[in-house]
């Protein structure tokens, strides 16, 4: 299973460990979208830098929404073009840990919207007042309105 993470808020008021753990997770703006494997480090990553991102389990529905709307080519600003049946075959094999961006050409980040029709809760309390912290299924609703 792969983890989404989304970058809610600036990190002004942070310490060095935050930002560095930010950094490690190549979350450097605001609405970025990064994929990693469910770990107990990355976890543990994502406890320590709660009061700025919020993050949940990705299904393959929306991964692949994400790849085809907000996927972009490495080394250039360009979308990307892949044929459905190989995105899908890829997406089985990402999800299980046996495939990276690289392989498809795209860039291991996403740049994305604020949601359509903006937050439903507080961008600045944790679940469950709030959208921060750890969501758990519940970002890939908030992801496809952000697509």
């Amino acid at each position: 299973m792969k983890i989404a993470i989304i970058k809610m808020s600036g990190e002004m008021e942070s310490n060095k460990g935050e930002r560095r753990t930010l950094e490690m997770l190549r979350l450097k703006r605001k609405y970025v979208c990064v994929l990693v494997d469910n770990t107990p480090t990355m976890l543990g990553m994502i406890e320590k830098v709660k009061p700025y991102v919020f993050a949940g389990e990705i299904d393959a529905e929306t991964l692949k929404e994400l790849i085809e709307k907000r996927g972009r080519a490495a080394g250039k600003n360009n979308r990307i073009s892949i044929a459905a049946d190989r995105l899908m075959e890829w997406i089985s094999r990402f999800m299980s840990g046996k495939a990276e961006f690289k392989e498809i050409g795209i860039k291991p980040f996403f740049r994305l919207h604020p949601p359509i029709g903006g937050f439903k809760k507080s961008t600045k309390l944790y679940w469950p007042q709030g959208i921060l912290g750890w969501q758990g299924k519940k970002i890939n609703e908030l992801m496809k309105r952000m697509l």
